[in-house]
């Protein structure tokens, strides 16, 4: 049996910052990353060449591997405004260390992306005024605009940059286990010892019973949304406090480059957030993707969900973002995830297991949309594999009628948003209100067990996610 003295389940962003961080500390603690999927530099996905989403097995190339479901998004890094109070987006991060303390570490976790080869150019600071207007316009419509910097990877350009951060870690001597599942925590007398592991193509066995102990003095849970699942059972197994939870349910929207070119243009990515009348549920855009391109990303179950990419080279001519509705429930059912992972299922029935795309125009005229409409279709979906049909079936009224409104307000804050010919893709859901109760040093309930990143509810994106690793690192070396 190993002994190490920091084992990391998963590694996205959070768990590469975090053994990143702890070699620039002390190279002599020994650190393991355990991943379930492969080397960043052989993940591919196959929808790139078949036009269709595959499942692979054992695990998806998308969602799973070194750096993570980020790896495959369009890679933003999104910063701050010097002169902001709050920490607007990305997560809870700055409740737990404060706002200033975030901010400095924004400015060194970024540098170590300037370091790895990040585009030194920022998007988001060149146009005041325009933004101005913008946000003016917004206001009259109940809608908050959020702009902040943000330095813009790229897809393709994102792969290269975790590749060389990888090989980093390797040659410093940090060991990581590809392939290679975590299938339980080993905890005693609340404290956590080790973890058991078993390869991936066995991970959902359950007859299988030759799993190998790893001990370990601290074990971090960096597990990111793809984990959200696997991190319930474990809270339920082993008795880890959580808190009551969010879970965003909403779709991927499409719609053609030349509508959004004053916000891609002045802001690359603009985060619109409402709260539409009658429930006043908190609805917002998520990841724009400017000349980008609708994607799948399969999760535990062979749930399907949508996201998107935007590559620096590769463009189409359509922009796509999320609209997300958060959801909270209480007394008597307290189960986000399985609410959220009810609505996937549901949807990819629909599809026959693929995502399902609509015309807004055919919601609003209460019918489905059918796959010669879409053909003929004045936006063309990038997704080729999406089935036409009717997401209203499945995704509630209370989501889709939040949505609805939310983007006729949009409307009259960029005109054409609401064009009937705009695309609806189902489901998209952001599977992190698994929230973990942590003290200020990110640790659990379990003594030595600590949780980081997107999967335990810390943060949202690639570079909250990374500097909750390099502060993890901090507070665990000075110990």
């Amino acid at each position: 049996m190993n002994n190490y003295d920091i084992i990391v389940v998963g590694a996205g962003p959070s768990a590469a910052f975090l053994a990143y961080e702890v070699v620039q500390l002390d190279k002599s603690k020994k650190v393991l990353l355990i991943e379930q999927g492969k080397r960043v530099e052989d993940r591919n996905c196959p929808i790139e060449k078949l036009g269709k989403c595959t499942k692979c097995k054992p695990m998806c190339h998308i969602t799973c591997g070194f750096s993570g479901a980020g790896a495959f998004s369009d890679g933003k890094l999104s910063l701050y405004n010097e002169e902001d109070d709050d920490i607007y987006v990305g997560g809870v991060l700055h409740e737990y260390i404060g706002v200033e303390e975030t901010k400095r570490l924004i400015d060194y976790t970024d540098e170590i992306y300037l370091k790895f080869g990040a585009d030194t150019k920022l998007e988001g600071v060149d146009y005041k005024k325009e933004v101005k207007k913008i946000y003016d316009k917004a206001k009259k419509e109940d809608i908050n605009l959020v702009n902040i910097p943000i330095r813009h990877l790229g897809t393709e350009k994102s792969h290269e940059l975790y590749a060389r951060i990888e090989k980093y870690l390797i040659e410093n001597g940090v060991e990581i286990l590809f392939e290679t599942t975590v299938s339980d925590l080993v905890i005693e007398e609340n404290r956590v010892k080790g973890v058991k592991v078993r390869a991936s193509k066995y991970a959902e066995d359950d007859n299988y019973n030759n799993d190998k102990i790893i001990n370990g003095d601290k074990v971090v849970l960096a597990v990111g949304r793809k984990g959200a699942n696997w991190l319930v059972k474990m809270c339920d197994n082993h008795n880890i406090q959580t808190k009551s939870g969010t879970v965003d349910i909403g779709i991927r929207y499409e719609l053609p480059d030349k509508v959004m070119k004053d916000v891609n243009k002045y802001m690359y990515e603009g985060k619109f957030i409402s709260r539409p009348y009658p429930f006043r549920d908190k609805v917002r855009t998520f990841c724009q993707n400017p000349s980008g391109f609708v994607s799948t990303e399969v999760y535990d179950n062979n749930i399907t969900l949508v996201n998107g990419h935007s590559y620096k080279e590769k463009k189409s001519t359509n922009t796509n973002l999320a609209i997300l509705v958060s959801h909270n429930f209480n007394y008597p059912f307290n189960r986000p995830i399985e609410y959220g992972r009810n609505v996937a299922k549901n949807l990819n029935a629909l599809g026959n297991g693929n995502i399902v795309v609509q015309r807004l125009g055919d919601i609003y005229r209460g019918k489905r949309t059918w796959e010669e409409e879409l053909k003929n279709n004045s936006v063309e979906p990038t997704l080729k594999s999406a089935v036409a049909g009717d997401i209203t079936f499945a995704l509630g009224y209370r989501t889709m009628t939040n949505i609805l409104k939310f983007i006729s307000a949009l409307d009259k804050v960029v005109e054409g948003f609401a064009h009937p010919d705009n695309l609806l893709y189902g489901p998209e859901i952001k599977f992190y209100s698994n929230k973990l109760a942590i003290n200020n040093e990110f640790e659990t309930s379990i003594k030595g067990l600590y949780s980081i990143g997107d999967g335990g509810g810390l943060t949202r994106g690639l570079m909250m996610a990374s500097a909750s690793g390099v502060q993890t690192a901090r507070n665990i070396c000075k110990k």
